[in-house]
């Protein structure tokens, strides 16, 4: 069978089904178009796949692998598969770093998952300090092998209590964490629904675990030091609220994404009230 004719087989969309025949293959998606035929075993792979995908199983979870900017991570149940507009933090993230403390910062990402965000910072600037922090053993695996390799350090923790050794000295906190309202469970798509809980929702309104970011930041991060998370779309207005809320930020702005889309928050660690005071 041509290629070309196990794909429309599929049933898929034609972007989906070159992924599973690339997957099936063992080929990269750039080599596709020099394979001549695939066999009936190859067909009947592709094909089991394709059926398990119209089920709502996402696509990641099929080949086993995630793209996030320049780097690829491997995924599976058990970890949030990374978005596309996650990418734009983590653009952001490295923004922040180039204009001020470069190599020499040290940066800590929340809520890591499968470490998307960090691998993609420590590939795309090497040098800095990079710790990833996750609280789930499910996701743990996933990040220890995302991690391999990239200098970026993997701690099993709550990011509540995360990292003492670091309070005050962090450059950056770059975070996506869980933020979906628990009202809104079953307007989600099927695909979406494969994420762990943990990893998705966040409480009624949304904003149980950025209020923990907004604490951990707070102790963490130096004066002047940056903080970045990513939100629902609809707490454009809340979730600045809470970082203005605490006190101890300021420059606190929303981003939106590609799509106008309220899509992350970021502020910047206020001075301590103290700096600068004479001790007794």
């Amino acid at each position: 069978m041509r290629p070309s004719a196990a794909i429309r087989a599929t049933g898929l969309p034609a972007h989906e089904a070159r992924q599973l025949l690339a997957h099936v293959l063992g080929v990269d998606l750039r080599s596709l178009p020099l394979v001549p035929r695939v066999s009936d075993a190859d067909a009947a792979a592709l094909a089991a796949l394709a059926a398990r995908r119209r089920t709502g199983e996402p696509l990641q979870h099929l080949t086993g692998r995630a793209f996030f900017r320049t780097v690829e991570v491997e995924v599976g149940p058990g970890v949030f598969v990374p978005r596309p507009e996650t990418e734009l933090l983590a653009g952001w993230a490295l923004d922040v770093l180039r204009a001020g403390p470069g190599a020499s910062a040290v940066v800590v990402e929340l809520c890591a998952g499968s470490g998307a965000i960090s691998r993609a910072l420590a590939t795309e600037l090497p040098g800095p300090e990079y710790h990833a922090v996750e609280l789930s053993g499910e996701a743990w695996p996933y990040l220890v092998r995302n991690l391999a390799g990239t200098g970026v350090r993997p701690v099993l923790a709550d990011m509540a209590q995360a990292l003492p050794e670091l309070d005050g000295r962090v450059d950056l906190v770059v975070v996506n964490p869980p933020y979906v309202p628990e009202s809104v469970r079953d307007t989600l798509p099927a695909d979406v629904l494969h994420d762990p809980d943990l990893a998705l929702f966040a409480g009624s309104d949304g904003l149980a675990a950025l209020r923990v970011v907004v604490a951990a930041s707070a102790r963490l991060l130096r004066p002047g030091g940056w903080v970045g998370a990513e939100h629902d779309d609809t707490h454009g207005a809340t979730a600045p609220a809470l970082f203005a809320a605490h006190g101890g930020f300021t420059d606190i702005a929303d981003h939106r994404d590609l799509l106008g889309r309220d899509r992350f928050v970021v502020a910047r660690r206020a001075p301590r009230p103290d700096a600068g005071r004479m001790t007794p």
